[in-house]
């Protein structure tokens, strides 16, 4: 009799949408924070969430004081949640559409599409990079290169030398040598044609990032966590071919590793 009046009195306070609203907020607490640990913004996420806690339980005990205080700080802190965390929130919002969009559900609609359908064919034109990246490799000849693969880069390509000109394997040789004015930065294709040539990409932030690669790795896997496009890397160092999708580096990867990546990944783009 007691259990049932327990359970009565439970179910007029918690009802069964109540447990998808804290499963669903667990969920996106939970994502927020894959997307920021590592990073230095992740000391600063689990500040706000104590003060949060803090004042649920304020508000619980109805301290009016504290309450108040607390209400005042929060109105204003979350103005400065959204210019403190303006990165991470963008990368969140960019991995979205970039699953949403890259999901089995969506592949099936463009099927549907003639003119979505091409979107997933695979671009053979791939081919003269590999062969450019593994011949830098038998020089050291570092090298950055990004493939758009639906992404807009539009903002990246801007920072370099606007180059508007065929995929050839000689061309990105020879903007990688050592002597060329454009070989400090980034190389970016979209489609079949070079955009541009000495771009700046921004670095991760993610403090587990291995030490012992450089700023070439570290650009590769920064602009891949913005976007969907994959990145190239020939280290200057080693002659190792790398590279980068979504933030994950893959390194020393042979020729045929590599083919077989792009086989699967590198899309059409815009």
């Amino acid at each position: 009799m007691i259990l049932a009046n327990l359970a009565a009195s439970l179910s007029n306070f918690f009802h069964w949408k109540d447990a998808i609203d804290i499963l669903l907020v667990s969920v996106l607490l939970y994502q927020l924070y894959k997307i920021i640990k590592g990073t230095v913004a992740v000391n600063v996420f689990i500040g706000v969430l104590a003060i949060y806690l803090v004042n649920l339980m304020v508000n619980f005990l109805q301290m009016k004081l504290l309450g108040t205080i607390f209400r005042q700080v929060l109105g204003v802190g979350a103005i400065a949640l959204i210019i403190l965390f303006q990165q991470e929130i963008r990368k969140f919002l960019i991995l979205i559409g970039i699953k949403s969009y890259n999901s089995k559900q969506a592949e099936w609609l463009f099927q549907l599409v003639p003119s979505f359908s091409k979107k997933g064919k695979i671009d053979t034109k791939f081919k003269p990079i590999i062969n450019a990246c593994y011949n830098m490799s038998k020089t050291n000849t570092g090298a950055l290169i990004v493939l758009s693969n639906d992404s807009d880069l539009s903002f990246y390509s801007s920072t370099g030398d606007i180059i508007d000109a065929n995929v050839n394997t000689r061309l990105i040789e020879n903007i990688f040598f050592k002597n060329s004015p454009l070989h400090d930065g980034a190389v970016i294709i979209q489609k079949d044609k070079i955009v541009a040539a000495r771009c700046v990409l921004p670095v991760t932030e993610n403090e587990s990032f291995p030490p012992h690669l450089g700023m070439r790795h570290r650009a590769a896997s920064g602009i891949s966590e913005v976007s969907s496009c994959i990145v190239l890397i020939v280290s200057e160092e080693t002659g190792k071919v790398s590279y980068a999708k979504n933030g994950k580096l893959r390194t020393q990867v042979s020729k045929e590793e590599l083919t077989k990546f792009l086989s699967k990944d590198y899309k059409l783009g815009n």
